[in-house]
């Protein structure tokens, strides 16, 4: 846009520009078009609306009714409007600037680019069953749209994008045609915006797929951790329990039970040696009680029998 503006505003100060002169015009217009080749028409207009050159080979037309051309005409610096050509019946987009002498606008300059090849792309975009992309010009007119040809700018989507900065995304969400409807759209720095909608509830149905597989993953790890915790719990629970009994009868002196558990390889295995280790321990004790008891006997009875 910023390139297309300076080269314009650099061709309307030109003498051949300013003398109004549609043949001296004409070799001025057919140079843009030669160099810019996506312009497909540069032509100059009059105070009164109608062509006074051309780029091409066309009759003059009358572009009285031209928004980027009224605007220039009174006073404004530049202009710019998507329009239907009246050259080729096609969507395109029209940039203009004033030819000036002394300060004052004497005709227009203007480009008309072809964007067909981006309405068709836009219009192309489908996500879904219900969503598409559409894009509408600085003042609202539809650029491209599916359906749509009227103004569009009191879209609930174009007016959001309004309120934040070019480049950034807007979010919104509203009702059309009995349907909730969530948009984003995005403004560009020359105020034409883009935006692509899709009812919510398709939008959104992925998200909830994958929140209820997740909650139906969730129970079954639950259900399944239950169902394990249940089939291991006597496995882990049993040996603990012998051995808490066996410690408990090594703690009355009964060292008879046979601690099965020894053979294990895992920290239960490690407590069971550790407890057989203590009961033999504890048979050493007593027995080492045992022998000093009759020790103790026998001196007893020798001193009675001495004296």
């Amino acid at each position: 846009m910023d390139a297309n503006l300076r080269m314009l505003r650099q061709n309307a100060r030109l003498k051949d520009m300013i003398s109004m002169d549609p043949a001296r015009h004409a070799l001025v217009l057919q140079s843009i078009a030669r160099e810019y080749r996506y312009v497909f028409l540069a032509h100059t207009v009059r105070p009164d609306g109608m062509n006074a050159a051309r780029s091409d080979t066309e009759a003059p037309k009358d572009y009285a009714d031209r928004e980027y051309v009224q605007r220039v005409l009174a006073g404004a610096p530049m202009g710019r409007q998507f329009v239907i050509s009246k050259t080729t019946g096609k969507p395109s987009f029209v940039i203009s600037v004033p030819i000036a002498r002394d300060g004052v606008p004497v005709g227009v300059l203007a480009i008309a680019m072809d964007i067909e090849d981006l309405t068709r792309k836009v219009t192309a975009v489908r996500f879904g069953q219900t969503g598409y992309a559409f894009l509408v010009d600085d003042s609202g007119n539809v650029v491209a749209h599916p359906s749509a040809r009227q103004n569009l700018r009191t879209h609930p989507a174009v007016v959001a994008a309004a309120t934040v900065e070019p480049g950034a995304s807007s979010r919104t969400v509203f009702t059309e045609h009995d349907h909730t409807v969530i948009a984003y759209a995005r403004r560009t720095d020359e105020g034409w915006t883009l935006v692509a909608q899709q009812n919510y509830d398709e939008a959104y149905a992925p998200l909830r797929d994958a929140n209820r597989n997740a909650l139906i993953l969730l129970a079954a790890s639950i259900i399944f951790v239950g169902i394990v915790a249940s089939a291991l719990g006597s496995r882990l629970t049993h040996p603990i329990r012998n051995l808490t009994d066996i410690a408990d009868h090594i703690s009355r002196g009964e060292l008879g039970a046979v601690i099965a558990e020894v053979h294990r390889s895992d920290e239960i295995g490690g407590l069971a040696k550790a407890i057989d280790r203590l009961k033999a321990s504890v048979a050493v004790a007593m027995k080492r009680l045992g022998d000093a008891r009759v020790s103790s006997g026998a001196a007893g009875t020798a001193l009675t029998h001495g004296r």
